[in-house]
């Protein structure tokens, strides 16, 4: 009973003297935590999708609370909003940055690009990417299975079932970044949404030569450079036999939209052009010369007329 008692004693004793110096310890090497983190962190939307580049609101949090600047930090999802509001709790001006959004680039439609083979596998655009070239002659564009749509936290993009190519809601997106990471192919870039969302870009990705992605895809860039001469503000290059134009620089006047020849360069949200006059025929153009050429000595021939009616009674009073 003795050696009980004892044994309890010394347990409880080791324990207090343990519990003791950890309290030492832990006053010793606590780190200080600053308490405005907590209060960036509840004005972020809480998304956690990485766009900003950490790992997640959190992160970003405290980012901004260790930096003198908020140059170079954004929130995708809440845009200059949220990065305002966290500027007034830190006191820091943000940086005004230009809206963003997701693009494909990728035109081949089921219609451009005739399937080869038929996959029967894991449904997924990583997998097909590692195993093979995919179900068409393309090795660079889009798989179709939808990885970016699973991506996607804010229902931005979808698949469409007549092209099988995604498509992104200019509304919806966030800029967040979370599609371009996870397509294989690399063929979704975020770019500026530009004034009223109007937008230009090479929607082709494809590296090899004219001849042979012409073959793989009727829609694909052929590299042939008749946009980067058309181009006028040196905002598309030429590199790998894909023409690529830089938001940055591009001034949207769609020049190289017309230069284009298969229709690689896209333009989004733009007016309708008004549609050409028929152009007349050498036939036509002689008819409505001689139609005007009539109505000219008829119109003369009708003022003599009336001329000689209102001299007839002039004549008659002369008389009289």
């Amino acid at each position: 009973m003795n050696f009980l008692i004892i044994a309890l004693i010394a347990l409880g004793v080791t324990g207090l003297l343990a519990s003791v110096l950890l309290y030492f310890v832990a006053q010793k090497f606590k780190v200080e935590e600053d308490p405005r983190i907590d209060l960036v962190q509840d004005v972020l939307p809480g998304a956690n999708c990485g766009g900003c580049g950490f790992a997640g609101c959190r992160a970003l949090a405290e980012a901004c609370c260790k930096a003198s600047s908020l140059d170079g930090l954004l929130c995708p999802v809440g845009g200059q909003e949220v990065m305002t509001k966290v500027g007034d709790i830190l006191g820091m001006t943000p940086q005004a940055a230009d809206p963003m959004v997701a693009v494909v680039r990728c035109n081949g439609t089921c219609t451009a690009r005739a399937k080869q083979n038929r996959y029967d596998g894991t449904l997924s655009c990583k997998v097909i990417n590692s195993l093979y070239a995919g179900e068409t002659a393309c090795p660079f564009g889009c798989l179709g299975c939808g990885d970016c749509v699973e991506a996607c936290q804010f229902g931005a993009i979808h698949i469409n079932p007549e092209t099988g190519l995604p498509e992104v809601d200019d509304e919806k997106c966030t800029s967040c970044g979370a599609c371009v990471k996870t397509c294989p192919r690399h063929i979704i870039e975020l770019r500026k949404k530009g004034p009223k969302n109007r937008r230009v870009f090479v929607s082709c990705v494809n590296k090899d030569k004219g001849a042979i992605a012409r073959k793989a895809c009727l829609n694909a860039c052929i590299g042939c450079g008749k946009c980067e001469k058309e181009c006028q503000f040196g905002a598309i290059t030429v590199e790998n036999q894909v023409a690529y134009i830089d938001f940055t620089k591009c001034r949207l006047c769609r020049k190289c939209v017309a230069a284009c020849p298969t229709g690689a360069i896209h333009e989004l949200n733009f007016p309708p052009k008004p549609a050409p006059k028929p152009a007349t025929t050498e036939a036509e153009a002689k008819a409505k010369v001689e139609d005007k050429a009539e109505t000219k000595v008829e119109a003369k021939a009708e003022a003599k007329v009336e001329g000689n009616t209102k001299a007839e009674p002039v004549a008659k009073e002369v008389k009289q």
